[in-house]
């Protein structure tokens, strides 16, 4: 392997960004070495029989060892424990880092644990499926998807140029910003369409029996498109917005606003209103698809590529 991003890679959990990770750093050459831990014996046992890696344990000490990178994948609220318990065992000198969707409270709750917080990079890649678990993952994930950095006012230099390295050669474009920056941005662009989508789906199962059975069976395309969001990990869903719950309720007020404008507009049968809305919400819909971000074609189960 000539020139990898980082010689040992160590990832604290094995769930769908976790086995992405371990299985990218493999196939586009990232690592030399690559250990999994996870807290679950069955989680472990299932990354070693999918050889994920070199090691998998149940023991952070042993899956530290030697590792001049670790990524921390578990939930948002379990990140404090993790760093807790993770700190004493990292090499001197070693880049730690995250994937979590919220950095505010990640940082907060990390960082009181480090011996060496200049070398902590947050990160978060913007990629992932409605799947969770080591199955789940695959290696192409995050191929032209953005991972954000929001490094601390004091990172060391060599450790943000070394996790952007390692981001590049799993073929995800990197960017650099604040933490309250990014959490307003994804509260947004992330955290409320989450929100919005389990509030319709749970709406749904509001009904009575007969009505919400005609609800699964007649599901036209936007329902269908909700309820792939609603099934995402809702233990990974409930830290996120309780970690970020001052700007998603932010975001929510706006949303609330916008929301009784176009109820105005339909009760005033203002078309043309309501037409200069939709088209301008379009317009934001064909930026994204040209930017790489989404494809134009129907796929409303997202069946992942690479598959």
């Amino acid at each position: 392997m000539a020139d990898p991003a980082c010689e040992r890679l160590a990832l604290i959990g094995v769930g769908l960004i976790g086995s992405s990770i371990a299985r990218a750093a493999r196939q586009f050459g990232a690592a030399r070495h690559v250990a999994v831990m996870d807290s679950s014996q069955e989680v472990v046992g299932r990354a070693g029989e999918l050889g994920l890696a070199d090691v998998a344990t149940q023991d952070y000490a042993q899956a530290v060892r030697g590792a001049d990178l670790v990524i921390v994948c578990t939930p948002v609220g379990a990140c404090g424990d993790v760093a807790q318990s993770l700190a004493p065992h990292l090499e001197k000198g070693a880049v730690l880092s995250d994937v979590g969707s919220v950095k505010g409270a990640v940082v907060a709750q990390m960082t009181p644990h480090l011996t060496e917080p200049a070398r902590f990079i947050p990160a978060h890649p913007i990629a992932g499926t409605e799947f969770s678990g080591p199955d789940a993952g695959f290696a192409t994930l995050f191929q032209n998807r953005w991972c954000i950095l929001t490094p601390p006012e004091n990172a060391d230099g060599a450790a943000v140029e070394k996790l952007t390295k390692f981001w590049m050669r799993l073929g995800a474009n990197v960017e650099t910003m604040s933490v309250a920056h990014h959490d307003a941005v994804l509260a947004l662009t992330s955290h409320l369409p989450h929100l919005i989508a389990y509030n319709i789906v749970g709406t749904a199962d509001d009904f009575g029996d007969e009505t919400r059975s005609e609800v699964i069976k007649f599901s036209a395309s936007g329902f269908r498109d909700f309820t792939r969001i609603a099934a995402s990990d809702p233990i990974m869903w409930r830290d996120i917005f309780l970690a970020n719950k001052d700007a998603v309720l932010q975001m929510l007020g706006r949303f609330n606003e916008d929301l009784s404008v176009l109820q105005r507009m339909i009760r005033r049968n203002d078309g043309q209103g309501l037409l200069e809305f939709f088209s301008r919400t379009r317009d934001i819909r064909r930026s994204i698809v040209e930017q790489g971000q989404d494809t134009a074609a129907p796929d409303f189960g997202r069946r992942a590529e690479g598959r």
